[in-house]
């Protein structure tokens, strides 16, 4: 492993000193410039010659760019107007040339026109909230401004805000006469005139603007926005190929770990900021024995540095500022709830996010015990040897669940969205002896295939592998190995994500972290392989159809890889050679079976129809008429509330975790963790998707107890 590790990281940093390593000292304005210029076209270097499909950068890219840049800044066209854009239009053929070295003049200048119209606007939405509602008027309004053209002037982009300001006053307005309604008559409760029910919800979403402002104007500065700018960039490519900034960088490296540093305490958010909502028993927070939960965070800084305000940042934000690397310190200015003002330093420490690894449980059904593993990624720690590999603990969950003498298996990858080619590679080798599980093309053509080398199983029993739209990259590789292999049954929503390319990251400027690597200019994921099935199909747009199919809430939802600009398109090579499952006992049968009983279920059919109206209200109008409102408020609510009960069994199945692990669930230390377990297995017992998954197997398993019968 650790050899393995060695060469990898090797290569990434050979190849990123190769091209892209470049060193700078001193600071000032134009140190900062060249500093982007030459980050900037190291960018477009690595994009034409080492990405997958690599676009030409000229002048239709540059067009392209010029779009997706005020997209990115400006996506439902609240702050910019048509004069603006034809302003800044002069740039729209000269951005190729930019990324190819010369001086950056786009970004900057779009970003002065930004910040002039955000503050414009501040202003606008708080004169707009100054003035009452009618909302007897039959008034719509467009609430996805992307479907609309820019502004064409002040007047317009004012109706547009007025419209938009009207329905989020109109929601809230409505919410609160309900209330009045609801409460007439009760001791205390003061029933206020519809005018004052008006003013009351003006004032709440002014509120929630002056929270959102004040979130843009502290966190999209002009670093930000060039970042943004080096992602547009990088995404018209594909669509997962992005530059990570160092603290983005960081956060990556953290989400793949499942380890961090930081000060062991969770944070929760509020009209007042960002405060302790709890602190972890053994981390440095703790340990310091100064901070205490509701203390409120005022400033966060980087050990002696000057300290940033974090008036007006989300909880991410926030987080973003403590989290840094290994033993460094981080000093926290916060509000004690007696008013006090005191400044808290601690050293940053390894914090284990142990909640987001594997974990299972026991499910006791139709007299028979079927095991199940939630797997949130396939995640990989190889910074340190004894790191976490969602491999490893798969396998410890199955051991558990083998000691707890389990008829079937379900591995739950549902919103799981990928992550290490290697580890899921090695997670199908738990369940097929030996064969190819994976192909690999590079942008020469060459393809490699990679697979279990392994000879024996962990689990040879009845598996059933339930996926959702969401479930994407090394998801897929793992539910279409088994749909292959015929060693499964995948069960979901018709198709899973549809993500197919393969990405490596590649580091840009100084090491300023050891232990990680990481640079002080961040990193560029790339693109750079398409992986395929065994069957020769990529999972590229089409992504994995499941054998069963199963109605979800994001089903109708745009939100696949065949939804989003510039994705690559989908082909197919060879098929490798690799022997089917042997121990097929009644698996059509069972398929066939359950796919009849779908078709012919009337609640699974009436969650489809009430979908498919749910999603098309996405593209009309929003009526600003309280009595049309009000109506089809009813009825959204009345098909939320149906599907709602539909996605829930009617009767709780009988969901335990194992024995070894019931004092994790029920006798935690840490309190608040043990009782997230204990939510997290209450959410299992009426899933009606995990429900449908356990009666497969149960079929499986029954038709694998009647085969071995008949054999004795």
């Amino acid at each position: 492993m650790k050899s393995r590790k060695g060469l990898v990281v090797l290569a990434v940093v050979l190849f990123g000193a190769l091209f892209f390593a470049f060193r700078y000292t001193g600071g000032g304005t134009d140190v900062l410039l060249s500093q982007r210029q030459r980050l900037l076209s190291a960018v477009g270097s690595l994009l034409e010659s080492q990405h997958y499909s690599p676009k030409n950068i000229n002048n239709d890219f540059s067009k392209k760019l010029f779009q997706k840049f005020l997209d990115e800044l400006d996506g439902d066209k609240s702050f910019f107007l048509q004069s603006d854009i034809n302003a800044l239009q002069k740039y729209e053929l000269t951005l190729d040339d930019e990324i190819k070295g010369a001086e950056i003049r786009f970004a900057p200048a779009t970003g002065i026109i930004y910040e002039k119209r955000l503050t414009e606007v501040a202003a606008l939405y708080k004169d707009i909230l100054a003035q009452p509602f009618d909302f007897t008027k039959e008034e719509t309004a467009m609430l996805d401004g992307s479907k609309m053209p820019y502004a064409a002037n002040e007047a317009e982009q004012k109706d547009r805000w007025r419209k938009l300001l009207k329905y989020y006053t109109l929601e809230r307005y409505v919410d609160l006469v309900d209330q009045r309604e609801q409460n007439k008559g009760k001791k205390d409760f003061q029933v206020k005139t519809d005018a004052e029910l008006e003013s009351e919800a003006r004032g709440l979403v002014l509120k929630a603007m002056n929270k959102r402002f004040d979130r843009i104007k502290s966190t999209v500065k002009e670093e930000q926005r060039f970042n943004t700018f080096i992602n547009s960039v990088t995404s018209l490519m594909d669509p997962h190929t992005d530059y990570f900034a160092p603290v983005e960088k960081r956060s990556f490296d953290e989400q793949m770990s499942g380890r961090f540093y930081g000060i062991g305490a969770q944070l929760t958010e509020d009209d007042f900021g960002v405060k302790i909502a709890s602190i972890q028993p053994g981390g440095a927070a703790w340990k310091s024995g100064e901070l205490a939960v509701s203390d409120a965070i005022l400033k966060v800084a980087q050990g002696a540095a000057e300290p940033v305000d974090v008036a007006g940042f989300a909880t991410e934000d926030v987080v973003k500022l403590i989290r840094g690397n290994k033993g460094t310190e981080v000093r926290l200015t916060v509000k004690k709830s007696d008013g006090t003002i005191k400044v808290i330093t601690m050293q940053r420490d390894e914090i284990v996010l142990d909640e987001t690894f594997a974990r299972s449980a026991v499910v006791n059904e139709g007299g028979k015990k079927i095991g199940y593993i939630w797997l949130p990624e396939f995640y990989a720690d190889y910074e340190r040897e004894n790191g976490n590999r969602c491999s490893e603990d798969v396998a410890r969950e199955i051991i558990k669940l083998k000691k707890e003498n389990i008829q079937g298996l379900v591995m739950d990858l549902r919103n799981n969205g990928g992550g290490s080619l290697y580890e899921v590679i090695q997670m199908v080798g738990l369940f097929i002896n030996q064969g190819p599980v994976v192909q690999v093309r590079d942008r020469d053509g060459k393809a490699n295939v990679y697979g279990d080398q392994r000879p024996g199983t962990l689990y040879d029993g009845p598996l059933a592998v339930l996926v959702n739209e969401l479930s994407a990259s090394a998801s897929e590789i793992f539910a279409g190995a088994i749909q292959d292999y015929r060693r499964g049954v995948v069960i979901g929503s018709t198709s899973t994500y549809g993500k197919g390319t393969v990405q490596k990251t590649v580091p840009f400027g100084n090491v300023v972290d050891m232990n990680s690597g990481r640079t002080d200019l961040g990193a560029v994921k790339l693109t750079f392989q398409m992986f395929y099935r065994v069957n020769g199909g990529s999972t590229q747009l089409k992504g994995i159809e499941p054998d069963i199919v199963l109605p979800d809430s994001y089903e109708y939802l745009k939100i696949r890889e065949k939804d989003v600009p510039h994705a690559l398109p989908w082909d197919q090579i060879n098929k490798a050679t690799y022997l089917t499952w042997h121990k097929d006992y009644g698996h059509d049968m069972v398929i066939q079976h359950e796919n009849d009983r779908v078709k012919q279920n009337a609640s699974l059919n009436l969650l489809k129809d009430n979908l498919v109206w749910l999603s098309k209200l996405n593209d009309e109008p929003a009526s600003l008429n309280i009595s049309k409102y009000r109506d089809l408020q009813k009825r959204i609510r009345s098909t939320v509330n149906q599907n709602n009960t539909l996605l829930r069994l009617s009767q709780e199945m009988n969901v335990a975790p194992a024995e070894v692990d019931k004092d994790k669930f029920f006798n935690n230390p840490d309190k608040n963790k043990g009782e997230r377990y204990q939510a997290w297995l209450r959410s299992l017992k009426t899933d009606m998707h995990i429900g449908e998954t356990i009666k497969v197997l149960n079929g499986l398993a029954t038709e694998i107890t009647k085969a071995t019968a008949a054999v004795k």
